[in-house]
């Protein structure tokens, strides 16, 4: 016994130094760094969270409450803690809403690991465990869901304003919802899509105005100002989109031509002229009276000579279109982009009723083209707003509202809001856990309890007692009401379906599955090496 006690601690049969505390030091370091990124967005969960102002390097402030944002902007060091921003930006891909909960639900856990590593359980064990409680908790998810048919227009405008209401522009969902809803049906069918590309519905930002003049427009919106400001609008326009400059030719290298009598530079003058008289008469011939122009880096896309005949024409021109936008308006109006002037023939051309420059009272003007006879399936969405931060912050909200949609179309399937479905998690997994024996039932109740934190944060951040609202829904929904929830607005529990606060089955359950991936891989680091 006595030989026993003189060896040093750590030491085994005379072998290297073996550090036991160094692994669950690291744990805890992770775990509460981790949780710190996830109390910081806390408190901005729910219709009745608080903003957060963001100031970058520059100077540029941005207000916002979309937890992507925010943690997009934040200078996380941390490794662990990178891992969150990491978990609500595959959540902003995945589902596009929820990107709060996450994090908050996966702090919450990382909180329940901490006491079970306390406890002495094994990090195997425990994630094990979680992974077993999140097969479970999916199961009670579908469960408790109901189908979504998208003829169903009222159902998906509930989630679409569920979706704002915990925005700053909240009190526009009125507005904004429709909105969103109506772009999504316009660039699906309805009844065979699976998915939505967003990128077929483009959004203007316009400054001036309020929040009230945004609009969706059937058609394209050009920001690009008018070259020729005679003709600002044009009935069954034929519009041709060209690549190619409408300007003399120039060599690729500098050069200098010297020329020593005036009939020399004369005929310089007059080449140039007949060489763009001959490029704006093919355009005028095969009937274009709307013309787009590429961008052009290396000379002026457009000279003025060009421009002289192309009004005297009265052919609309619009210069400067940025490449990445091409694309779109090809699929807009059914134009193909034109990059010879041999190929400027009449099929090469989109048709729309009209084409028109509209003026925004004084702040600015834009181009809307509408009634495109063979139109693509794509919409545009013009914000306006008093300042660039409230711009930015709609759009951000209205790429929310887009997204439930979008999962919506991919997964037919609602659920409740208002923190139930995380209650009925709880009450459920509890009892789950009681039908197994072990460490294996702990891990799980852990969990469990982890799961009340959505509801708790919910009702703190409307301002009530967050223990006597858990422990009046936990009582509801044991006595198997699955649908009792906070509602903020009323400030009580009632039946949350009733208060049309919904949202889609893939939000819950991809925040779910997520947020438990996030703490499973936090959970099996044991050591953090630096490498140069």
């Amino acid at each position: 016994m006595s030989n026993l006690a003189l060896k040093p601690a750590g030491r085994r049969n005379g072998s290297a130094y073996v550090d036991r505390d160094k692994p669950a030091q690291i744990r805890y370091s992770n775990i509460s760094a981790a949780k710190a990124v996830a109390d910081a967005i806390r408190t901005s969960l729910g219709p009745k969270g608080m903003d957060k102002m963001i100031q970058d390097g520059k100077g540029d402030v941005t207000i916002t409450n979309d937890g992507a944002t925010i943690l997009k902007q934040m200078q996380v060091l941390h490794p662990a803690a990178k891992m969150l921003v990491e978990l609500a930006k595959a959540q902003d891909i995945e589902a596009g809403d929820g990107t709060t909960s996450v994090v908050v639900i996966a702090g919450a856990l990382l909180d329940a690991c901490s006491r079970l590593l306390q406890k002495g359980i094994h990090p195997t064990v425990i994630s094990e465990s979680f992974q077993k409680a999140v097969d479970k908790g999916v199961e009670v998810l579908i469960g408790m869901s109901h189908p979504v048919d998208l003829s169903d227009r009222q159902t998906l405008l509930n989630s679409a304003t569920t979706s704002l209401s915990s925005k700053v522009v909240s009190q526009y969902s009125s507005l904004l919802a429709p909105m969103s809803v109506d772009a999504v049906m316009k660039v699906i069918d309805p009844a065979t899509a699976t998915g939505v590309d967003l990128r077929d519905i483009r959004i203007v930002k316009k400054l001036g105005g309020t929040i009230d003049d945004c609009e969706l427009v059937d058609g394209l919106v050009l920001t690009q100002k008018l070259v020729n400001s005679g003709t600002s609008r044009v009935e069954k326009a034929k519009i041709g989109l060209i690549q190619f400059c409408l300007s003399p030719p120039k060599t690729d290298m500098d050069n200098q031509i010297v020329v020593s009598d005036y009939a020399q530079m004369d005929r310089v003058l007059r080449e140039e002229r007949a060489y763009i008289l001959g490029l704006v008469k093919q355009v005028k011939k095969s009937g274009c009276n709307v013309l787009l122009i590429q961008k052009s880096i290396l000379r002026d896309a457009l000279s003025d000579l060009a421009l002289h005949f192309l009004t005297k024409m009265k052919i609309m021109v619009i210069k400067e279109i940025e490449r990445e936008d091409i694309e779109f308006i090809c699929k807009t109006i059914g134009t193909k982009p034109i990059a010879h002037i041999d190929q400027f023939t009449p099929e090469m051309l989109g048709t729309a009723e009209l084409v028109e420059e509209v003026n925004l009272d004084g702040s600015g003007k834009f181009i809307k083209v509408t009634g495109c006879s063979t139109p693509g399936r794509t919409v545009t969405i013009v914000v306006r707003g008093s300042n660039k931060l409230v711009i930015e912050e709609v759009e951000r909200s209205i790429h929310d509202a887009l997204c439930v949609i979008r999962c919506l179309v991919k997964k037919r399937a609602l659920i409740a809001g208002g923190g139930a479905p995380e209650i009925e998690l709880a009450v459920r997994l509890a009892e789950y856990a009681r039908t197994l024996g072990g460490v294996e039932a702990y891990c799980i109740r852990g969990f469990a309890d982890a799961m009340e934190v959505v509801p708790s944060t919910l009702a703190e951040n409307g301002g009530l007692n967050p223990i006597c609202t858990l422990t009046e829904l936990r009582n509801r929904h044991a006595q198997g009401e699955k649908t009792a929830g906070i509602n903020v607005r009323k400030g009580g529990i009632s039946n949350i379906l009733e208060e049309l606060v919904v949202q889609p089955l893939l939000v819950s359950v991809s925040a779910l599955t997520l947020a438990t991936e996030t703490v499973r891989s936090i959970l099996k680091i044991d050591d953090v090496v630096n490498t140069r």
